[in-house]
């Protein structure tokens, strides 16, 4: 595994497994073991996700020591307009069995985030949490973040995919410390980047599938990646993308994917 350095020193393994839209119950327990089993260290839960107690479960049967995990889990739209972070940070904590997260985010920029993200770097400051960070923030919303506290977010976790880069807020965070986290880096759930012949082609060079190919691709753009899958195949080949690199063609090849469509929801006009 390879690391990227936060803001704050503390290190953050570059590939996570995503559980978005995993059921709580066996087949996340399974999707984690299979992850920690395959060499992952980083596990990116939320609340709204319903599955933070199965992530906690597989963490505790894995016999991987909490410490050497890197959880994240994040903070609800609604829990952030009814202000109440820490009694949320709380609760996920309860649900995950656990004394601490490493990373704990704003879910979305919803109203009230300013008071959330104050309560937030509470919990930072009271050590409850190892770094804490946004989800879904454009370029204004980290500008106005960085009017109104001291603490600079250690990431902002956000869409980006071949079809849809976020160049612009990527540079951003770049130039103001920011580690960027992809969602979606693989196009989303029923979409058809992963039979892109440019893909597909480019895989064949390196003995790679396309999802490898694109993996590679965040990686070498200093982006860390947050692949999902519930199937123990996949879940190793996700990973298995330290033993090549894309030659400078094959990046631009890849870059030119771009349509400037989000596959989610736009962060500035969301109703959830």
């Amino acid at each position: 595994m390879e690391f990227t350095r936060l803001n704050n020193e503390i290190k953050i393994p570059r590939i996570g497994l995503g559980v978005f839209q995993t059921p709580n119950g066996l087949q996340t327990e399974n999707a984690v073991l299979w992850a920690l089993e395959n060499g992952y260290r980083h596990i990116d839960t939320a609340m709204i996700y319903g599955n933070e107690a199965s992530v906690g479960a597989a963490i505790a049967k894995s016999g991987v020591k909490r410490r050497d995990i890197f959880v994240t889990t994040k903070l609800w739209n609604e829990d952030i307009r009814r202000h109440r972070a820490k009694e949320a940070f709380e609760e996920s904590l309860d649900r995950l069995g656990m004394d601490y997260v490493d990373l704990y985010l704003i879910h979305w920029p919803a109203d009230g985030w300013q008071d959330a993200w104050e309560a937030m770097g509470e919990l930072y400051t009271d050590r409850r949490v190892r770094a804490i960070g946004v989800s879904n923030f454009q370029i204004h919303h980290l500008e106005e973040l960085a009017t109104i506290s001291d603490i600079t977010p250690a990431v902002d976790q956000i869409e980006s995919s071949p079809q849809f880069g976020n160049g612009e807020v990527i540079e951003y965070c770049r130039a103001h410390g920011i580690a960027v986290e992809a969602w979606s880096p693989l196009g989303g759930t029923g979409g058809t980047l992963l039979s892109n012949p440019v893909l597909t082609a480019i895989g064949a060079k390196y003995g790679k599938s396309a999802a490898q190919v694109v993996i590679r691709w965040h990686l070498q753009r200093g982006v860390i990646v947050l692949p999902k899958s519930t199937h123990e195949q996949r879940i190793h080949e996700n990973i298995d993308v330290f033993d090549f690199e894309l030659s400078d063609e094959d990046m631009a090849a890849v870059d030119a994917l771009e349509t400037g469509v989000r596959n989610g929801s736009d962060p500035d006009h969301f109703d959830f």
